[in-house]
């Protein structure tokens, strides 16, 4: 039987850790994070799911400290795999490993490499996207690559519906991989990065609204951020708007910068290159915005982003 060590979090450590366990791999301890309360947690549980297979779990500040170092290489595993957690191991931990170390990415590596990778293919308008199985070293998401799977990113599809795609994705490579890394068989296909770059996390403050956007630009911005994500945001006149959804709704007048009206009891966007979206929800000061309460809400025919 196989031995690993699990560095995971999220939904994508959830299922993959399932993976693992089901293929018979013997998970000898999980390193997860403490859960932020500042943050909305909306997905599962790394810790619940290792303590409901009796894995011993930990949850370091800092998975490089010496003593959590020890504590991997005690464990003598073949493997030590990385689901979604959101720390970089340093070198001792990946030669901890006797046979490798792995990182599903949820991207199609060499592109996105690095953070939020399904927040930023929405941002760029990409039309698929997907998990990657790679062998990890000292920098971020650029070993060799031992499998992919592509998924979808339809026109209107936010980024927790992408997600829920890459998860599933993330289970099945990693369910089909694993025969060939216990056998010694996988293949293990260098990168070529002048096909992909590197992104940085994101921030809620990064979540403002470029108001000179054209609507395809603004309509991908808003549907890579909104719920779970902080939203979209702009400062106007009336107050702080949040856009939550969106749809692509033809051409209007070109506008300088993006303005939003209601009309025929809906609420519309007029986009600087006349584009325009309809706005399926939004969020002023806090409260709703429709169509019905614009005027009360904003004193005027148009709003100005």
């Amino acid at each position: 039987m196989s031995r690993a060590v699990v560095f995971a979090y999220h939904n994508v450590g959830v299922r993959c850790l399932k993976a693992l366990i089901g293929r018979g791999v013997e998970v000898a301890l999980v390193v997860t994070h403490q859960d932020n309360p500042n943050e909305n947690i909306w997905f599962g549980s790394v810790a619940q799911t290792a303590r409901d297979y009796g894995i011993p779990v930990i949850t370091p500040d800092d998975p490089n400290a010496p003593e959590v170092v020890e504590q991997v290489q005690a464990c003598q595993a073949d493997f030590v795999f990385s689901f979604y957690y959101r720390h970089m191991l340093k070198a001792p931990l990946l030669e901890a490993a006797r046979r490798g170390a792995y990182n599903m990415h949820g991207s199609l590596l060499p592109k996105y490499r690095g953070r939020v990778p399904i927040n930023w293919a929405i941002i760029h308008g990409e039309t698929e996207t997907g998990a990657t199985l790679h062998q990890m070293n000292v920098k971020p998401d650029n070993g060799p690559i031992v499998d992919q799977m592509a998924v979808p990113i339809l026109p209107d599809d936010s980024a927790d519906e992408v997600f829920a795609k890459v998860t599933l994705a993330a289970e099945m490579v990693l369910w089909r991989s694993l025969p060939g890394l216990i056998a010694g068989s996988a293949p293990h296909i260098q990168q070529d990065l002048s096909l992909g770059a590197y992104f940085g996390g994101r921030k809620p403050e990064d979540g403002r609204i470029d108001a000179q956007a054209g609507a395809a630009q603004l309509h991908n911005f808003v549907r890579a951020l909104t719920r779970p994500f902080p939203g979209a945001f702009t400062d106007t006149a009336a107050g702080r708007l949040l856009l939550w959804k969106t749809l692509r709704a033809g051409f209007a007048e070109p506008a300088a910068r993006a303005e939003l009206y209601a009309v025929d009891g809906q609420l519309w966007l007029r986009c600087s290159d006349g584009g325009r979206l309809m706005v399926r929800e939004a969020e002023l000061e806090g409260l709703p915005l429709t169509a019905d309460n614009f005027a009360g809400r904003v004193g005027t025919d148009a709003l100005t982003l």
